[in-house]
């Protein structure tokens, strides 16, 4: 017998991602997940992350913070509707990387990552009215391998502005994966979006079948 809830027993609950990020919206629309729009939430990140590093937070508590502050933000303005709010953190020896600002910071980034084990912190949180209801803290470690300037050269002018959309200048479900030897971790946390327990909770709440 099929564990699947008939649809028209399901909850109807207006989800919201409150992210631009093209990748994560990807992700839950095709898991089935059905948007009702993303909304970018107006936060500081910057600034946020400063205070928290200067308070000696680590970085999976300031993905944490920042997935539930723009959950919250974009909460506020949309009352009775879930939103689902996530953040990641890339970590090298204590370095927190942001994104590329341009083709030469990607290059440098990877030059500073290159021959070296970082982490991705990754937090993902559900906020309903303003309150969280639900949030979920996963790491994956990377190997880059060492990667002289030819290949950084030569990769950074094949995947183009994409270098500029993600932390570490790389996305591992395209030619990103050629910079690895190896990696530890849940696949959808390096994505940028701990998906299966996200699954779990909205499948236990009867908002997906």
């Amino acid at each position: 017998m099929s564990d699947f809830i008939p649809r028209d027993n399901l909850i109807d609950t207006v989800v919201i991602l409150a992210s631009a990020s093209k990748a994560r919206q990807e992700l839950l629309r095709n898991a089935g997940v059905r948007l009702a729009g993303t909304l970018p939430a107006a936060i500081d990140e910057t600034a946020v992350k400063d205070s928290l590093k200067h308070e000696g937070a680590t970085a999976l508590q300031v993905a944490e913070t920042l997935a539930e502050l723009k959950a919250r933000k974009v909460s506020i303005s949309n009352p009775d509707c879930l939103v689902i709010g996530a953040d990641q953190m890339l970590n090298c020896n204590g370095i927190w990387f942001d994104k590329p600002e341009d083709m030469d910071h990607a290059a440098a980034h990877l030059k500073a990552l290159s021959g070296k084990i970082h982490t991705l912190e990754c937090s993902v949180c559900v906020v309903k009215n303003g309150h969280r209801l639900w949030h979920h803290n996963e790491t994956a470690s990377l190997t880059m391998r060492q990667l002289d300037d030819g290949f950084i050269k030569s990769y950074l002018e094949a995947v183009g502005d994409d270098a500029l959309y993600s932390v570490g200048a790389y996305q591992l479900e395209g030619l990103g994966a050629q910079l690895f030897s190896r990696i530890q971790g849940d696949y959808f946390t390096i994505l940028g979006l701990s998906l299966l327990p996200l699954l779990t909770f909205l499948r236990d709440n009867r908002i997906i079948a």
